[in-house]
């Protein structure tokens, strides 16, 4: 693997660490499994290109993408907690009307965005590459949404927000109002996938209609390949452990695809990423021959000791 290859897999994996973050929120904390982040990935991108092409700051652009990702969390949990729809159903009929949705903002199914000006612009003149300088703002920005979350997740209402996960029934006996915690958490962790849309279509330049497509798998494979490779004990750990997760899964998928002994190319790019998540859900419940061979051994030479 090249340089190239390898930055342009740091840089991604910087990205989907916010998708990551935002399937962590949802999927773990919260127990709500959430389909909505197929369309609020691409409802992030849409907008801020969008607002982008109209002449907006691309700050405001990005800013305004993060409030749409939070308005379509929102309504995924009123479908669900006002209207009893069960969770996975109310998160597919949004990500559904989504499409639609994106489809009348851009106008067409996908926006350039190469000649306008975007959130990397004011750091261009500082003698970086963009090599160099999209993974370095991307590390930048994930860095400051990771430490808002995990202070976020000890303060009070998060400790709340993590109970209500835990154990609704138990939750609502101590006080907690189950229903708006859940939805506060929605809308957050949506809003941090349309986030990660946003600087997608920014630091790749463009948006498309498509770009949203398997974004749930991407983002739960991060999550529980950073479970398993770090072992978390703890939201902060957690937190921490769902970037490296998604640097590390990024990484992967670049190495597979650039290993010429492997023949793959980037048509095999869906076959590569089903591989990799059922590796992760398969290797940290696997059996250690070694650990058990080695309590084997233990267990015998107890038993001679004894005779």
């Amino acid at each position: 693997m090249n340089l190239v290859s390898f930055l342009g897999a740091i840089e991604i994996g910087f990205v989907y660490g916010l998708v990551a973050l935002g399937v962590y929120l949802s999927f773990r904390i919260l127990n709500f499994p959430d389909l909505t982040v197929d369309g609020s990935f691409p409802l992030g991108a849409a907008v801020a290109a969008t607002l982008i092409i109209a002449g907006v700051d691309p700050y405001l652009a990005t800013g305004l993408a993060v409030v749409a990702g939070m308005l379509a969390g929102l309504v995924t949990a009123i479908l669900n907690l006002r209207f009893g729809i069960l969770h996975l159903l109310a998160s597919i009929l949004t990500m559904i009307a989504l499409y639609s949705v994106n489809l009348r903002i851009m106008g067409r199914p996908n926006l350039a965005l190469i000649t306008e000006p975007t959130v990397l612009t004011p750091f261009e003149g500082l003698g970086l590459s963009g090599l160099y300088l999209k993974p370095i703002f991307g590390a930048a920005v994930i860095a400051v949404v990771a430490v808002m979350i995990g202070w976020f997740l000890i303060t009070e209402y998060g400790l709340g927000m993590r109970a209500t996960g835990a154990n609704p029934r138990m939750a609502r006996a101590q006080g907690i109002a189950t229903a708006k915690v859940t939805a506060t958490g929605m809308a957050l962790s949506n809003g941090m996938v349309a986030l990660g849309g946003a600087l997608f279509a920014q630091m790749n330049g463009f948006a498309d209609i498509t770009i949203g497509t398997g974004t749930i798998v991407v983002g739960l494979a991060a999550v529980i390949a950073g479970e398993a490779i770090f072992r978390v004990r703890g939201v902060i750990m957690a937190v921490a452990a769902c970037i490296f997760g998604s640097i590390v899964y990024r990484l992967a998928i670049a190495f597979a695809l650039n290993a010429d002994y492997l023949g793959l190319t980037s048509a095999d790019l869906n076959l590569v990423t089903a591989v990799l998540v059922a590796l992760a859900l398969i290797l940290p419940g696997a059996r250690n021959p070694f650990k058990a061979m080695l309590a084997r051994r233990n267990a015998g030479s107890g038993g001679g000791g004894g005779a």
